[in-house]
């Protein structure tokens, strides 16, 4: 009998993927923006918004959940690229309009070939990886403006910017190990650094869902701000940053990612370990459960995923 919807889904999955990524300003009015354009390929993922010379808005637009793919992949690094040769750029902000997401995870459905088949980035690493680390060491403070859900390789974008804020509905989560996977982007390396090794171990190994209260208790986050307020509260923030001078802002963050990042070598066995262990058959029924439950929609199973993946996992027969 043909699938459809949910079933469907499913069925690509064993035909395709393999390798899965796996306040005070809130009277602030509108803001003004003196120059908008959108950042397009093929799926126009990245709407860049410059506000003001030394300082950009981008927001993630790719699909109801906001799931990260290949088109991701190529369109950040262009997108860093652009960054990079900013000469006034001073702040980023990184946001999304999706209602309970900011990057929900990597696509399951994706055309693992193509990702596999990627030269290395500028800095020799699989441009995956590439891309977070140019992200991290960008001479422009970086600041995610989260609100809502982001797992995964979403969890890994936002490890890899400067500054987190989080709104009271966010929600962060490593849950690979869920799916029989080793997280691939430097959830290890990164997590390690910022929450420590034990708390780093009980995301990691968990693989459940952290509400953003906990996210900062950890550090995960910065801080919590009330969803009402979030934008202007994060708008204020990098408005200030971008009035100072550029030359002492790339000053300071260089000196503490000098002191603080990971280094390089670090990430390449993470992603190693994730093509060495996503999309393996023995977790293909299992993962095609989460579909038949409606993952990768915005309702269904990916609003309270970490408890879903502990629970069905619990009571799932493995063939």
């Amino acid at each position: 009998m043909p699938q459809t919807g949910r079933g469907q889904d499913a069925q690509r999955l064993t035909d395709r993927s393999r390798a899965s990524f796996g306040d005070p300003d809130a009277d602030r009015p509108p803001l003004r923006e003196i120059d908008k354009e959108r950042f397009m390929s093929t799926a126009e993922q990245f709407h860049v918004s410059k506000v003001t010379r030394s300082y950009w808005r981008v927001t993630f637009d790719n699909g109801p959940v906001n799931l990260m793919d290949p088109d991701t992949i190529e369109q950040l690094g262009e997108l860093i690229g652009r960054i990079e040769d900013e000469p006034e750029l001073t702040v980023v902000v990184f946001r999304s309009d999706k209602p309970g997401y900011f990057i929900a995870h990597w696509d399951f459905l994706s055309d693992s070939a193509r990702v596999a088949g990627m030269p290395p980035g500028p800095t020799g690493l699989h441009p995956y990886l590439d891309n977070f680390v140019r992200l991290s060491k960008l001479p422009v403070a970086t600041i995610s403006e989260i609100r809502g859900r982001t797992r995964g390789a979403g969890s890994e974008f936002v490890l890899s910017t400067d500054i987190r804020f989080a709104s009271e509905s966010a929600v962060l989560g490593q849950f690979e190990v869920g799916v029989g996977s080793v997280p691939g982007g430097g959830a290890m390396s990164r997590l390690g650094r910022l929450v420590g090794r034990g708390r780093a171990l009980e995301i990691l190994l968990g693989g459940d869902d952290m509400p953003a209260g906990l996210a900062a208790e950890y550090g995960y986050v910065n801080r919590v701000v009330p969803d009402a307020e979030i934008e202007a509260f994060t708008d204020a923030f990098a408005r200030r940053i971008a009035g100072f001078d550029r030359v002492a802002v790339a000053g300071i963050k260089g000196l503490v990612d000098a002191a603080t990042l990971p280094a390089n070598e670090e990430f390449a066995p993470g992603l190693q370990a994730y093509f060495a262990t996503a999309g393996r058959p023995e977790n293909r029924p299992f993962v095609q459960l989460l579909f038949d439950n409606g993952l990768q929609q915005p309702d269904g199973i990916e609003t309270d995923l970490g408890k879903a993946i502990g629970t069905l996992r619990q009571n799932f027969e493995r063939p």
